[in-house]
C-alpha cells in the first residue's frame, strides 16, 4: 500500500504543472487552420467569381470556374463613364500625397512632444490624444461647410491639405513613443557639438525614426486607398473619382447583371495595397514592436 502511494506521488511530481496535454497543440493548429480558411474563403470566392460566367457566380458552389471569362477584366475596366485607369491614377495621387503629409507633419509634431520643452506640453498632448476619440462623422458637416466656403469641393484639397497640419493623433502618438525610446545622450552629444533643436532632429532623431515613419506611411496608404466615406463627400465628378468610388459607380450601374466585372475590378483594387504591404512588412513589424520602448 505504501509503495502504491509513493508511485502515485512520484507520477504527479514528474508531470509539470503547466504542461499541456498531447492533443493540445494539434487542436490549436487545427483551429488556426480553420480560422485561416474562413478568412481566406471570401477572397478566394471573389477571385474565382472574377473569371466565372455570370450564371455560375451564384449558381455554382464550386470555386473552380467551368469556363474562364477573362473579358470580365476588360469590360469592367471600361464599364463606367471614365476608365478604371483614371480611378487608379487618382487613388495613387491621393494616397501618395497623404503619405507625404502625414509622415512629414506627424514626425515634426511627435518630435516636439517627445523632446522639446514648452508650456502646457502635457496638456496639449492629452488634448491631441483626445482628438483620437472623436468620430469622423461628428466633424464631417463643419469641415464640409468650411471647405465649401474655400471652394475646395470636388477637388483633392480637402483630403490632402489637412494632412500637412498633423491632424492624425494616432501617428503622432506612435512616432512620439518611438522617439522617447531613443537615448537622450545622443541629444546631449549633439548639443555639445553646437546643434540646436532642428539640427538635432535632422541629423540625430530623424535617421533613427525610420521604422516608425514606415509604419505611418503604410497605414496612411492603406487607409487612404480604402477610404470611401471621405472621398464620397468631397469628390463628385467622374474625373476625380478614386477606386472605391469607381467600384460603387460600377455596382450602381450594373443592377446586379454584371457581377463578374465588379469582382474583377475588386481584385485589381487589392493589388496595390497588397504589394505595398508586402514590400514594407518587415519595417512595419519592426516599427510596431519597438514603439513604446523606453531607454
Amino acid at each position: 500500500m505504501t509503495t502504491l502511494v509513493k508511485s502515485k506521488t512520484t507520477d504527479r511530481r514528474s508531470t509539470p504543472r503547466g504542461a499541456r496535454p498531447r492533443w493540445g497543440r494539434p487542436a490549436l493548429q487545427l483551429t488556426l487552420i480553420l480560422g485561416l480558411v474562413g478568412m481566406l474563403y471570401p477572397l478566394a470566392w471573389m477571385l474565382s467569381s472574377s473569371v466565372k460566367p455570370e450564371q455560375d457566380i451564384f449558381g455554382s458552389v464550386s470555386l473552380w470556374p467551368s469556363t474562364f471569362v477573362w473579358t470580365n477584366y476588360v469590360d469592367g475596366w471600361n464599364s463606367t463613364a471614365s476608365t478604371f485607369g483614371l480611378y487608379f491614377q487618382n487613388s495613387f495621387i491621393l494616397a501618395i500625397a497623404v503619405v507625404v503629409g502625414n509622415v512629414v507633419s506627424c514626425t515634426l509634431a511627435a518630435y516636439a512632444f517627445a523632446r522639446l520643452s514648452f508650456r502646457f506640453r502635457s496638456i496639449w498632448f492629452a488634448i491631441m490624444l483626445g482628438t483620437m476619440m472623436i468620430p469622423y462623422h461628428v466633424l464631417a458637416v463643419p469641415q464640409y461647410v468650411l471647405f465649401g466656403q474655400l471652394g475646395w469641393i470636388d477637388t483633392f484639397l480637402p483630403l490632402i491639405v489637412p494632412k500637412f497640419f498633423a491632424i492624425e493623433g494616432f501617428f503622432i502618438f506612435l512616432i512620439a513613443q518611438f522617439i522617447r525610446g531613443i537615448p537622450r545622450e545622443l541629444d546631449a552629444a549633439a548639443a555639445v557639438d553646437g546643434c540646436g533643436p532642428f539640427r538635432t532632429f535632422w541629423h540625430i532623431v530623424l535617421p533613427l525614426c525610420g521604422p516608425a515613419m514606415v509604419t505611418t506611411a503604410i497605414f496612411s496608404f492603406m487607409w487612404t486607398w480604402d477610404d470611401f466615406f471621405g472621398q464620397l463627400i468631397y469628390l463628385g465628378s467622374f474625373e476625380n473619382y478614386t477606386v472605391p468610388l469607381g467600384l460603387a459607380a460600377l455596382q450602381a450601374s450594373t443592377y446586379g447583371s454584371t457581377w463578374g466585372q465588379l469582382m474583377a475590378m475588386s481584385v485589381l483594387s487589392l493589388i496595390p495595397v497588397t504589394v505595398f504591404f508586402l514590400i514594407f512588412q518587415r519595417r512595419l513589424v519592426e516599427g510596431i514592436a519597438t514603439t513604446g520602448l523606453r531607454e
